[in-house]
């Protein structure tokens, strides 16, 4: 008997990647995979490279503050459902699986619509305002912190942790110190702000970059159009825009991180076991999620977390240096964790919410 799926999800990585970590297993078990996203985001190309069929829609953010776009993405929203609709009529899925964002949205209404059953997945402590409007339409609401299960209806909520790629546990070393011209010398400390970058992380890290090197080897993943050229050739510094193929070997060669608190993000860091500081996103620039994440990983002993507006020069600096002495105990906390195997959690969930579907029919 033939099975389908549709997932859906996109506007960052942290709303692909654990979609992508899904897919094999997905296929594995039969599966024929397609993706609905927006038109022309990332979810497109990172998709794609996937060679799985892609279908784009209109889709419009909302939007908590005011904003003139307010006033024509509800449209866009509402265009997105008749399309999605119909695609679902075409594509006609056992299942929906949704990692959120905007576009996330008409998709599971659509799905909902046509009495497919949806499976979701909210990254973060509480949910954001997509997952909100999806969750009374989903069977299942898997969450990465038991925290987050408050928010949600009892019967819906299940604590599963978020897809970890399993190419990322792949990684080699060696080859990451030989794709960074770097050698054993020196312990590496990897910056990652996210697939869009972050600008205070990067002038944090490039101003104490000359103290930093005495005792490091620094990788630097600084977002798209964010790279510093004067910094070009400076031994012992790397920096990139973004790196796909080669991360998993970055990250094997990497000692200590920084990074935002993106969820997906730190929980590839945990899934890892690399000790970290995270520097979550400000309230003033979002919903206050990073905060709470990174809240989380600091009170369970994996992260030490820096505010942003508390970074300075020497207080980064004494932080690097203070994880690195002390990863062992990082490290320890990290491999008592209980979020593991989600993966096959959240697979084992779509297979239930599919034979619920043919129950029903």
């Amino acid at each position: 008997m033939s099975k389908r799926i549709v997932l859906t999800g996109g506007g960052t990585a942290g709303h692909v990647t654990p979609n992508i970590a899904l897919i094999p297993e997905l296929q594995k078990q039969g599966y024929e995979v397609h993706y609905i996203g927006s038109y022309e985001g990332m979810e497109r190309k990172l998709i794609e490279d996937e060679n799985i069929p892609y279908y784009g829609i209109s889709s419009g953010k909302l939007r908590r503050y005011i904003d003139l776009k307010n006033l024509s993405d509800p449209f866009k929203v509402v265009k997105g459902l008749g399309q999605a609709f119909h695609l679902l009529g075409k594509l006609k899925p056992d299942v929906v699986f949704s990692k959120g964002g905007f576009v996330s949205v008409p998709v599971v209404l659509a799905a909902k619509l046509r009495k497919i059953p949806c499976v979701i997945h909210e990254s973060d402590m509480t949910p954001g305002l997509a997952n909100k409007i999806c969750i009374p339409c989903a069977l299942r609401v898997c969450t990465n912190f038991p925290e987050t299960l408050k928010h949600l209806p009892a019967q819906k909520a299940v604590l599963t942790g978020s897809p970890i790629r399993q190419e990322l546990f792949e990684g080699d070393r060696q080859k990451g110190l030989d794709f960074c011209g770097f050698n054993d010398n020196k312990p590496v400390l990897l910056i990652m702000g996210g697939s869009l970058g972050a600008v205070a992380v990067n002038d944090a890290v490039r101003s104490i970059l000359p103290e930093l090197l005495k005792d490091f080897q620094v990788i630097h993943l600084c977002g798209k159009g964010k790279l510093d050229p004067s910094l070009d050739g400076t031994t012992g510094y790397v920096q990139y825009e973004y790196i796909k193929g080669e991360l998993r070997d970055l990250l094997a060669a990497a000692d200590v991180l920084i990074s935002r608190a993106g969820a997906n993000a730190i929980c590839e860091i945990l899934a890892l076991r690399k000790p970290n500081i995270l520097i979550p996103l400000s309230a003033e620039a979002s919903r206050g999620d990073q905060i709470l994440n990174a809240a989380s990983f600091e009170k369970l002993g994996y992260s030490v977390v820096i505010q942003e507006k508390d970074v300075t020069d020497q207080g980064l600096l004494n932080a690097v240096t203070n994880l690195y002495e002390n990863r062992d105990s990082y490290i320890q906390a990290m491999e008592k964790s209980q979020l593991n195997n989600s993966i096959e959690k959240i697979v084992g969930l779509i297979n239930e919410a599919r034979k619920h579907n043919k129950r029903c029919k």
